[in-house]
């Protein structure tokens, strides 16, 4: 199995365009489906990018990817059921079911694949597409979804802004008879971007001033030429690497308003940061300071998808930091392979009390999951002596051309 070999102790340095967002242009693909043909451009290169693809052919779509252009056309004569292969290839493959229910107006799927972050239920997915007409048997670990009535627009709230359930209903109710009304939607970027694309396609969908979703439903999607926003978890990594080497890094191609929440907690560590337009800039100090508590929150909180990296950054930061995890159970597995490298956290359920140490070093480590993979290859970037990181698969999930990236800043990494 291929692996990371990693010299540490290299600042990191120079100048990087942050790649097409992975949990935006899933959910775009998802919504392909429903259109005659799309063009979707700054899709990136992953492997969760060609587990999509090849439901989208099972489903009655030729797809074609060239560069970081995706192009889709519903061909017809695909089927309504996704093989557990399929969907056992990535965790956010659920996405689907909204949109298998539009086209075809019944779904067959089993539960969804991926890393392993402890429970992800579905049952707000399943709750709101009942209020849409749908009804589901739920049976040996498979979906069996039909519509007798057709999709019916309905108002509809959920216990918690889930993105994933957020998704669905989009792709459940623009093509449903009637309004529907979603509240307690989520509000992430890639939320208004699915929006965004849905629109562009035929759609018709607003949000109100108090975050309110409403959605008329129309008779079907012709498609539209997309550009999926930058990868807002992608641009924070590179900016973990940077900062915990002692670098500095200018990242292009991004949105420093999508890193909200996330940008204060590295002027927090000490960093010096200058944002405009499209371009983020940081200069590492001499050594980070604590970063203070950290909590996971629904956007416009700070996203959970950049806490495993942040939390590395902070092993080798002055003082003590603080993480509360609110939105996974289980999103410190990488915790483990750290202390091998001589870092200093506590877990305590959804806690993790950082004491920062003056140096790691290296290990062979094994990758958890995404995140947690990405955040041992930041600690391993600052450590000591060689690291060898294994199953980095996972990493291939989210990163486009992950080690490449690392050495056009400099850092030593081989792929062995």
């Amino acid at each position: 199995m291929p692996a990371y070999l990693i010299k540490g102790g290299s600042p990191l340095h120079g100048e990087l365009p942050v790649h097409g967002a992975k949990n935006a242009a899933l959910p775009v693909l998802a919504a392909a489906l429903l259109c005659d043909q799309a063009v979707i451009h700054n899709c990136p290169r992953l492997t969760d990018v060609e587990a999509a693809r090849n439901i989208l052919h099972y489903l009655g779509c030729a797809t074609a990817q060239q560069d970081d252009t995706v192009t889709v056309r519903f061909t017809g004569g695909g089927d309504h059921r996704i093989p557990d292969r399929l969907m056992r290839a990535m965790r956010s493959s659920i996405v689907f079911l909204g949109a298998v229910i539009g086209r075809y107006g019944m779904a067959e799927v089993s539960m969804p694949g991926g890393c392993e972050l402890g429970p992800r239920p579905i049952d707000m997915h399943l709750a709101a597409l009942r209020r849409l007409g749908v009804h589901i048997d739920e049976s040996g670990g498979v979906l069996r979804c039909t519509t007798p009535n057709g999709l019916c627009g309905a108002r509809i709230t959920l216990p918690f802004p889930s993105v994933g359930a957020t998704e669905n209903v989009l792709l459940a109710a623009c093509t449903a008879r009637g309004e529907t009304e979603l509240c307690n939607a989520a509000r992430e970027p890639e939320i208004t971007d699915l929006i965004d694309f849905l629109n562009d396609s035929g759609a018709r969908i607003r949000v109100a001033s108090d975050g309110t979703v409403l959605v008329t439903g129309v008779a079907g999607l012709s498609g539209c030429r997309h550009e999926v926003i930058p990868d807002r978890i992608a641009a924070a990594t590179y900016l973990c690497a940077a900062a915990v080497t002692g670098g500095s890094v200018t990242l292009t191609h991004t949105r420093p308003d999508h890193l909200a929440a996330v940008l204060p907690v590295f002027e927090e560590a000490g960093c010096a940061l200058t944002c405009r337009d499209d371009v983020i800039a940081l200069q590492a100090p001499p050594r980070l300071r604590s970063v203070g508590t950290v909590r996971t929150m629904p956007y416009p909180g700070f996203s959970t998808d950049a806490q495993s990296t942040m939390l590395s950054m902070a092993a080798l930061a002055s003082g003590t930091s603080v993480f509360i995890e609110t939105i996974f159970e289980s999103r410190y597995k990488q915790v483990g392979e750290l202390l091998r490298m001589g870092a200093n956290v506590k877990v305590e359920g959804r806690v993790a009390v950082v004491e920062g140490v003056p140096e790691l070093r290296g290990a062979e480590m094994n990758c958890t999951d995404l995140r947690g993979g990405a955040a041992l290859a930041v600690a391993a970037l600052a450590a000591r002596g060689e690291s060898l990181l294994n199953q980095i698969h996972h990493i291939g999930r989210g990163y486009e051309t992950f080690d490449e990236n690392l050495r056009k800043l400099g850092a030593q990494v081989t792929l062995v």
